[in-house]
C-alpha cells in the first residue's frame, strides 16, 4: 500500500475530541511576564491558553510573545531611561567604576493580556478531525484549542496530527516507502 493509499484510509471523519490531549495548561490574563515566563518554562511547553478570571478562553500566548515583546523598540527605549537614570542617581553618589558592577532589572508592568493574541483558533469537540487540520493549516498555527461552552475542554497541536498519521503507518495502514 503506498503513502496515498494510507492517507485515504485515515478516518479524517473523526471526532476531534478523539485525538485532543484533555489536559491543557492556561495562564491568566493577569499574570506577570516573568510569571508566564517561569511557567513556560517549566512546563516544557512553547504556549498556552488564556484565560480570564471567569474561566473564558480570551487569547493564546507564546514564547515568541515575550520575545517579541521584549525586543520592541517602545519596550527597550523604556527600560534603557529607566536603567540611564538610576545609573545616572548612583554616579553622582559614588565612583563610576562601582556603577558598572550594578545590573539593574526592571520588573515590566505588562501582564499577558498586554502581549497575548486576542484570536483564538478553536473548534468545538464535535468538529471533525479534517476540520482541525484545515484550520490550522489556513491560520498557520500550531496548537488548536477544543472548546465546549466557550471553555477550554482540550487541546489538538501540529504533533497530534503528525501521530495520527504516525498512527496509520504503525497500524499496518501506511507501508514504508
Amino acid at each position: 500500500m503506498d503513502v496515498e493509499q494510507a492517507f485515504m484510509n485515515i478516518n479524517i471523519d473523526a471526532a476531534v475530541s478523539e485525538i485532543m490531549r484533555r489536559e491543557v495548561l492556561s495562564v491568566e490574563e493577569d499574570w506577570s511576564l516573568n510569571r508566564l515566563a517561569r511557567f513556560l518554562t517549566d512546563n516544557n511547553i512553547s504556549g498556552a491558553p488564556v484565560t480570564s478570571a471567569d474561566g473564558d478562553l480570551v487569547g493564546v500566548v507564546s514564547l515568541t510573545d515575550i520575545v517579541r515583546y521584549d525586543s520592541s523598540p517602545e519596550h527597550r527605549t523604556r527600560e534603557r531611561h529607566t536603567h540611564e537614570y538610576y545609573i545616572h542617581s548612583l554616579e553622582m553618589q559614588i565612583a563610576r567604576e562601582e556603577t558598572t558592577t550594578f545590573q539593574i532589572e526592571q520588573e515590566s508592568h505588562a501582564c499577558v493580556r498586554d502581549i497575548m493574541t486576542p484570536m483564538v483558533f478553536a473548534v468545538s469537540e464535535a468538529a471533525s478531525i479534517q476540520e482541525a487540520a484545515d484550520m490550522m493549516v489556513k491560520g498557520h498555527i500550531h496548537r488548536l484549542f477544543v472548546t465546549r461552552n466557550n471553555r477550554i475542554a482540550g487541546i489538538v497541536t501540529a504533533l497530534d496530527m503528525l501521530n495520527v498519521l504516525r498512527g496509520a503507518e504503525q497500524s499496518g495502514v501506511a507501508s514504508p516507502a
